[in-house]
């Protein structure tokens, strides 16, 4: 059965998902690029930004590459597409993995202002979704079929998920980093009372990483 994941999502030790002022210098928020450091190195990641075929292995990777898994489309917040706000000016922001992004599958883009769909090499097409998160959910899981939907982030949109109880599964790699600005995961949830329980906790030598699972998905 189709399932609705969020993987390799990091936060900080004091919880923040991305640092304050976020533009284009700055893509994550001051600060924010610090929390990847277990990720970067991977060979995962490697592969899927540069197409490269080097990079650490190990207890990281591993998580990384679950990440890819199984995967047919993704909803992402306008934020994770770009730094624009408000009306498109202009069509020329293609997102911020150039020509070739890395999720090669369908991307539902959530926004108030309406864009025409976007096609870019390596089978992503970004789609923008004017309709709230359960029109971007019904459209990716059409999209993704048998597969899987990741919702990608950032914050705010994971929260919604996830308040709406629609997250079966959640990665989180806690970073050993304070922030102390920007974006709270978790503020205003009861992850308990939604029924969120733990069903992993593994460290590695750059970050912790802990698995979510709602009790009603874990018993399918």
């Amino acid at each position: 059965m189709s399932r609705v994941r969020v993987e390799g999502f990091t936060i900080s030790l004091d919880g923040f998902g991305a640092g304050p002022d976020q533009d284009l210098n700055h893509p994550l928020g001051v600060g924010g690029t610090e929390l990847h450091q277990w990720l970067v190195p991977t060979r995962t990641f490697q592969q899927a930004l540069f197409g490269k075929d080097e990079g650490t292995t190990g207890i990281d990777d591993e998580f990384a590459a679950r990440g890819f898994h199984n995967v047919g489309a993704w909803i992402l917040g306008r934020n994770m597409f770009g730094p624009v706000r408000g009306p498109w000016p202009d069509l020329n922001w293609r997102g911020w993995w150039g020509d070739t992004p890395p999720y090669h599958v369908p991307v539902f883009v959530l926004t108030h202002h309406a864009r025409p769909p976007l096609e870019m090499q390596g089978n992503t097409t970004f789609h923008f979704v004017t309709g709230g998160p359960h029109e971007a959910l019904d459209r990716a899981r059409a999209a993704a079929g048998d597969q899987d939907v990741r919702i990608g982030g950032g914050p705010h949109t994971i929260r919604q998920y996830l308040q709406a109880g629609l997250i079966d599964e959640l990665h989180i790699a806690i970073s050993p980093v304070l922030l102390g600005r920007g974006e709270s995961l978790f503020a205003g949830l009861d992850l308990r009372a939604l029924g969120y329980e733990c069903v992993q906790f593994i460290p590695s030598a750059k970050a912790t990483h802990v698995v979510l699972c709602r009790r009603e998905s874990t018993a399918r």
